[in-house]
């Protein structure tokens, strides 16, 4: 083997991969990373946490109830079902890519996602129990006992450790290597003709002002219906809900476009059902433009090719109860 070619070949295919992180980084949207530096024991606890209905009252909701692994990080309804079949206030936001939220729910009110695991088990409208009632439910089950004592080395059971154990399982649902992240890391026929002018028509457009970096979105909050008012039956009125402030009303969390072609219905009321709707009221709302059929139809391509890999593994086997576990209670009062 000639040694000098295998040196010069090497170094051209360094400075090939550098060329191509380069590019990337000249767009305004990044290539999703992998998920690093995750604690495997802690994530597979939490894995079996968010599959598991009963850290909810009735037995019957978990944390994939709302959003399904199998659909794109959410459950595809306007609003999620919870306790007794109550319909919740607002759409059910995707939990892939989640870690790279600037905050979690669609008003903000948790800062990352260890405080808004625990959110929605202590809510009346959702899974309905309580935290105590959670870990009393995880503490009369010894396989748990065992797991959370090996991988946090105390006796008893928090509900700081389950939050903090589902939030690492979360932080491995990335999704890189859609065809657009492709296209970024330097293979330039991952994407069709109308899938770049669909791209540029996103950036020209001024999409990108909102919908940028690795998430594309989900960094900043803005009003919905900056140049026409959104017209919404809805109650949430976005960050004012938390702030009480009235020039945060209609303050929304930006969403993430990655996979926006799995996580319909879209924008916090679950109104429309299409990406070209959403592209149709995101340009009259937001940015003042009518897009054309052709141009709607190349945003809605480029969109479509920012779906990166699912979430793919074996689906946990959750530890059984003991006579000790209280009996869920679906139907009771």
């Amino acid at each position: 083997m000639n040694t000098k070619l295998t040196r010069i070949t090497v170094a051209l295919t360094a400075l090939c991969g550098i060329a191509a992180v380069q590019a990337a980084g000249d767009e305004p949207i990044q290539p999703i990373k992998p998920p690093a530096n995750i604690n495997l024991g802690m994530a597979e606890l939490g894995k079996k946490l968010y599959f598991d209905p009963r850290l909810s009252k009735s037995g019957f909701i978990s944390c994939n109830s709302c959003h399904n692994l199998s659909m794109g990080g959410t459950d595809n309804l306007p609003t999620s079902i919870g306790d007794k079949w109550q319909q919740g206030p607002i759409n059910a936001p995707t939990v892939l890519n989640s870690s790279l939220n600037v905050a979690q729910f669609w008003d903000g009110r948790a800062a990352d996602l260890k405080e808004q695991a625990g959110g929605p088990i202590a809510n009346p409208g959702e899974m309905a129990f309580s935290h105590t009632l959670a870990v009393g439910v995880l503490e009369s089950i010894p396989g748990y006992v065992r797991e959370f004592k090996q991988v946090f080395g105390k006796d008893k059971i928090d509900i700081e450790q389950v939050t903090a154990a589902i939030a690492e399982f979360e932080k491995t649902l990335v999704t890189p290597n859609s065809r657009f992240d492709q296209w970024l890391l330097g293979k330039k026929d991952a994407l069709t003709k109308d899938e770049l002018e669909g791209y540029k028509l996103f950036k020209d457009s001024g999409c990108v002002a909102c919908h940028h970096g690795e998430a594309v979105g989900g960094t900043s909050f803005q009003k919905m219906g900056l140049v026409e008012p959104y017209k919404t039956t809805a109650a949430a009125q976005g960050r004012a809900d938390v702030t009480k402030k009235d020039a945060d009303r209609m303050m929304f969390k930006v969403p993430t476009l990655r996979n926006v072609e799995l996580t319909y219905p879209y924008f916090h009321d679950g109104a429309y059902w299409t990406l070209k709707e959403a592209v149709d009221i995101m340009g009259r709302l937001q940015l003042g433009k009518k897009f054309s059929e052709q141009e709607n139809a190349k945003i809605v391509a480029f969109l479509k090719t920012l779906t990166g890999d699912q979430p793919n593994f074996q689906l946990p086997i959750l530890p059984p109860s003991s006579d000790q576990t209280p009996r869920p209670t679906p139907f009771g009062k």
